[in-house]
């Protein structure tokens, strides 16, 4: 949808408006017009966000298009899903090690459960500790060889507490383009001064700890061990180099990362070989290879009791819930005695890559490691892509604007170690028959 009809179409659902809702409220004897001229922000229709939501379905339904979003899976969401009582090849969960439906997984919930009840009660710091905790931290810290780890009930959070606490109005901020939005709200917390670099671009990093270094007192850059928007990684050497010479922290975000890239799937730094320590803050999620839900930290011992102690996300949050804690301890075991299922994530990925690339499709700078976009470059096409993939039994989600440019729209492709390559050929196939007629 080009510029112009989005702006018709704004037009025409703010005529169709009731009368009631386009005008504003009578003035009440003695009211002054101060507070009559803000009733209708009071009105939650009238905020700009759900105006957009509002532009985007009206948007979508005078298309043709389904609402693509909040589709309800039926039972457990890997290689395949059920949707509707149907079932289709599914390119849109995080499983990438199809641990989540896992027995073994599934046995440590029931039996943390069985020991600890569904939740902890309260924040751990209080009465909510629980041996599960520290026994999964431990085990986070020891596959990354660091002092200590400190786990959190939200992925979000994790990011959002961190920086929010770590860093302040004395100091800088310099993170990726393409970051987490998890990691742009914690730096807007903080209250320190944040600025983003082009993607990738280490050179233009550079160029801004040349020019802002020496007017802050703690500087730290973040970025994503694996960016879940082009399946793309950074170069963590040149990163290490900059944040030595300009005496900064690194932080890494490894969501996609950790459980993906390396032979046993250790993340990015194992896939670079570096030592651990070289990077100061590793964070990562628990609800992607390790199959539950929460977030993590690791690194030095001071940089783990600072966040146990003081990390607002973590200290007023009540603790990991035991059924959340035990799956991840045990999905991470496994993937540490079940180093295959990483060489099949690693095989059917690239697979995927080459024959996207053969195909002649955009797939952008993409490693081929669990994360392919496929880029159309118009939202509309996205949209109808996806519906017609849909249609023929492959449920893909569209990225289209404003999440991305409107020349970056595309569709994203998460491939996971159980996916065959028979439905990787079915699917190019579907793709190879269906861009060309929309």
């Amino acid at each position: 949808m080009s510029t112009g009809d989005r702006q018709r179409l704004k037009q025409q659902l703010l005529q169709q408006r009731s009368p009631a809702q386009r005008t504003p409220p009578s003035r009440r004897k003695g009211e002054t017009s101060s507070y009559a001229d803000k009733a209708a922000l009071t009105r939650f229709d009238t905020l700009p966000q759900y105006q957009q939501i509002t532009m985007i379905r009206e948007g979508a339904r005078h298309l043709g298009l389904d609402d693509p979003f909040f589709r309800p899976h039926q039972g457990i969401a890997g290689a395949t899903t059920h949707i509707g009582g149907r079932e289709l090849i599914n390119f849109s969960s995080y499983n990438y090690l199809g641990l989540a439906g896992d027995e073994r997984v599934i046995a440590a919930a029931s039996q943390a459960m069985t020991e600890y009840g569904t939740t902890v009660s309260a924040s751990r710091i209080v009465s909510g500790e629980r041996p599960i905790h520290r026994q999964l931290e431990r085990a986070i810290a020891d596959a990354y060889g660091c002092e200590d780890a400190v786990a959190f009930v939200s992925g979000h959070a994790t990011n959002v507490s961190t920086l929010g606490e770590l860093m302040g109005p004395k100091d800088l901020i310099l993170h990726d383009e393409w970051v987490h939005n998890s990691a742009v709200v914690g730096a807007q917390l903080s209250g320190a001064k944040r600025v983003s670099f082009s993607h990738n671009d280490t050179s233009a990093l550079e160029t801004l700890l040349e020019r802002h270094r020496h007017q802050f007192e703690r500087v730290i850059i973040v970025i994503e061990g694996l960016y879940s928007m082009d399946g793309d990684a950074p170069n963590l050497g040149a990163l290490i180099e900059l944040k030595q010479r300009f005496q900064c922290w690194l932080m890494v975000d490894e969501a996609h990362s950790f459980g993906v890239l390396g032979e046993h799937g250790l993340g990015l730094r194992e896939h670079f070989q570096v030592e651990a320590r070289e990077v100061d803050i590793w964070m990562g999620t628990l609800s992607k290879s390790l199959a539950s839900c929460g977030g993590y930290i690791t690194g030095c011992q001071a940089l783990v009791d600072t966040l146990r102690y003081l990390a607002p996300g973590f200290l007023y949050s009540v603790g990991l819930p035991p059924q959340l804690a035990a799956p991840a301890l045990r999905a991470l075991e496994l993937m540490h005695q079940e180093p295959d299922r990483i060489a099949r994530l690693h095989q059917i990925s690239g697979y995927f890559l080459e024959q996207a690339k053969a195909q002649g499709l955009d797939t952008g700078k993409s490693i081929g490691a669990a994360v392919v976009p496929v880029i159309i470059g118009s939202s509309l096409k996205a949209a109808r892509l996806s519906q017609h993939l849909f249609e023929a039994g492959i449920n893909v989600q569209p990225i289209v604007y404003p999440a991305v440019p409107e020349r970056a729209a595309r569709l994203r492709f998460f491939l996971c170690n159980e996916h065959t390559q028979a439905q990787i050929d079915y699917t190019m196939e579907q793709l190879r028959t269906i861009i060309p007629k929309i």
